[in-house]
Formats: C-alpha cells, sequence, structure tokens
C-alpha cells in the first residue's frame, strides 16, 4: 500500500521534505528544501507506480519517465517553472521543480464567489495573455509539446503577478500515428476542461486543438465561477452549455464568441493554434463560429493545407452528432427488451455480493461509454 513520504524525510541526500501539497491518482507533490542551496524551495513530484504492473512495465514507464523528463529540464520560459533535477530512489520516480509561492486561480474563483462577484474581464484576459504566451513556447517545441490538464488549479499567480502553468511532471509519448507529439501529463485530465477526443486514452489522438479547448474552458469557468457542461453531456444535450453572457452580463460579446469557438465540439471547428485564439480573444480578428454541422460538411469538409486531421472520421461524429438521442433512445429500448426477454417468470433478486464488485460494475459501465464517445472522434 502506498504512503506519501513524511515531513523530515530526505531524497537523494539533497532534499527535505517539508510537506505533501497534494495526491492524486499518478502522484504526488511535496514542498521540500534543497540542502544544498540554502534558502531554496522546491516542488517534487513523485510518481506512483503501478500496483499491478509486471517488472518489465515497470522498467518501460521509468525509461520513458527519465527520457521524457530530459525533454521538460531543457524548457525554460518566465510562464513555466523550471525543472532542475530528476532521479530514482527506493522505486520511485522524481521531479524537482521551482516551488511556485502564490494562489492558483480556482481559489481566486472561490474568493470572489464568496463575494458574489465574478473576476474582472480586464484581469482574466491579463492572465490569459500569460497563458499563451507559455502554451505558444510549449506548442513550438520540436517535437510540440502539449499539456492537456489545462484548468484553473494548474495555474498560479505569484505575488509579482506572474501566472505560471504548473503540474506538468509526467510526460509521455501519446500519439500512435505521430511520434513527434509528446503529450506532458498522463490521463485524462479534469472532466470539465477535457474535450471529447482526449476520452480515446492511450489510443485517442490530442492535438494542439485539445490544449485549445482546455484554456476555452478555463477562460470560461473565471469569468463565470462555473465551469462549463462535460464535452460528454454536451455531447449527448448540447443545450447543456449555457452561454457564458448568461450568467455574466458583464463579459463582452468578442470575449463570449472567442472563448465558444475554443470549445467546439469538433477539434476541426476551434482555432487551429494558440496564436489564432490570442488574436481573436485580444485583438480585433473577427470571429466565425461554426455552424452546425450537416452530415456534407462532415463527410466533405476540406482540410487545412499543412495540417494534418488526426480526428479520422468526421462523417461518423457526424452521424453519431447528428443522431444521438435516436441511438440513446432505441440503446435503451433494446437493452430493456433483452432484460425483459431474459428473465425466467420468478428471478430472487441477486444484489452485488459487495461494493467492490458493484464499484468494479459501474466502472466498466463508464469505460464503455468512453470507448462510445471517444469512437466518434477516432
Amino acid at each position: 500500500m502506498y504512503e506519501p513520504l513524511s515531513p523530515g524525510a530526505m531524497l537523494w541526500s539533497r532534499y527535505r521534505i517539508v510537506r505533501l501539497v497534494g495526491r492524486g491518482g499518478m502522484g504526488a507533490i511535496y514542498q521540500a528544501e534543497d540542502t544544498r542551496l540554502e534558502g531554496r524551495l522546491c516542488a517534487i513530484k513523485e510518481v506512483i507506480p503501478e500496483p499491478d504492473a509486471s517488472p518489465q512495465r515497470h522498467e518501460q514507464i521509468q525509461a520513458q519517465f527519465h527520457r521524457e523528463a530530459t525533454v521538460l529540464a531543457r524548457l525554460d520560459h518566465p510562464n513555466l517553472p523550471k525543472v532542475s533535477d530528476y532521479f530514482l530512489e527506493g522505486g520511485r520516480d522524481y521531479l524537482v521543480m521551482d516551488f511556485v509561492a502564490g494562489q492558483d486561480l480556482r481559489e481566486l474563483i472561490e474568493e470572489a464567489r464568496a463575494k458574489g462577484e465574478f473576476l474582472p474581464e480586464d484581469q482574466v484576459l491579463a492572465w490569459a495573455a500569460q497563458l499563451f504566451d507559455a502554451l505558444e513556447y510549449l506548442h513550438s517545441q520540436d517535437p510540440p509539446l502539449l499539456h492537456r490538464d489545462i484548468k484553473p488549479a494548474n495555474i498560479k499567480l505569484t505575488p509579482a503577478g506572474t501566472l505560471k502553468l504548473v503540474d506538468f511532471g509526467l510526460v509521455k509519448l501519446l500519439a500512435p500515428e505521430d511520434d513527434r507529439t509528446v503529450t506532458i501529463l498522463q490521463g485524462r485530465g479534469t472532466v470539465q476542461y477535457t474535450p471529447l477526443e482526449q476520452y480515446g486514452g492511450e489510443t485517442g489522438h490530442t492535438d494542439v486543438r485539445s490544449d485549445i479547448y482546455s484554456v476555452g474552458a478555463t477562460l470560461y469557468h473565471l469569468l463565470a465561477a462555473q465551469p462549463p457542461a462535460e464535452a460528454k453531456q454536451r455531447f449527448l444535450m448540447p443545450e447543456a452549455m449555457i452561454a457564458l453572457r448568461d450568467i455574466n452580463p458583464d463579459v463582452s460579446e468578442h470575449v463570449e464568441e472567442a472563448i465558444m469557438h475554443a470549445l467546439a465540439m469538433h477539434p476541426d471547428d476551434r482555432p487551429a493554434t494558440i496564436t489564432e485564439l490570442r488574436a481573436e480573444l485580444l485583438g480585433d480578428v473577427p470571429i466565425n463560429l461554426p455552424s452546425p454541422r450537416k452530415p456534407a460538411d462532415r463527410a466533405s469538409k476540406p482540410r487545412v493545407s499543412g495540417r494534418r486531421s488526426s480526428m479520422g472520421n468526421p462523417a461518423l461524429l457526424n452521424a453519431l452528432w447528428q443522431n444521438r438521442l435516436l441511438f440513446v433512445i432505441l440503446g435503451l429500448l433494446l437493452a430493456l427488451a433483452i432484460a425483459v426477454t431474459a428473465l425466467p417468470a420468478e428471478r430472487p433478486a441477486v444484489p452485488f455480493p459487495d461494493a467492490e464488485s458493484a464499484v468494479h460494475h459501474r466502472s466498466s459501465s463508464l469505460s464503455a461509454l468512453d470507448g462510445s464517445v471517444a469512437g466518434a472522434l477516432t
């Protein structure tokens, strides 16, 4: 069973743990003192080993971690924490970064909500400009670097007013079709900020437009004081997305349009680059929001020269999209018919034998839904 490190524990004969900052399914983050550089505080991300992984799998994960930590260590940008060290100790991988003091943007949203206020638009746009700087830098690397978990909680504001995009401690060569795409942060991200194509997991392909969706969701949350509807919910019920100005009338029309452009469900309907989104949000570039897609539009939509479409079969997505409610109803009726015909005349209720089995059953059902939805974009 995994046990986090205790305050005072030493790592690599150099880093003294001060406190546990946070813990998730893939790792933990600690604040630590660098005993070789007096007064320097750092953040150490610990990778929690997969409990059921084979020894060969562990070796692959560690080799990948060290290879890709080298990529992160080369990054140098004022809106990103600097990676200064990485090592293996006690069977666990560690990544050492600058410790970023200050509040994250989620905390600032909650402070404003507690006062019954929205964050000022001009302040949010100033933060957006710094966020764009960081992402343009990441996306311009060779190979490009994607974050895939952009959200208010992963954006910190230092006491000096500098924005830092944090929590990119795990990297992964994700795209099986394109080995030049390195995706920072394994996993699916946080559902409110995750585009539909990202639910493909290991087999799905994401590109810079996936980060653009997450940026749009983050800006929506900052200005509305609540995150947008999840992509899977919007796929089935487009009306679940509430217009930004319906929540906060003080938001400018062009700002709402730029954010909704970034939040388009299909990657081809979003800005192609962060630079394009910057021009729409902060400049005078007119925004042409995509019209509802028709079958012919998706089947014959021309591809932008020089940019490889990685989303697979758009006609399949359109068919699912246009008939999503019919598919849901038919699926429910079919499941009900099968259940009724399969039942014997008298059958005692058989509950799940234990809570763990119930959780496994629900998890399997959700995984099947994820796969079906992601299949619309592959």
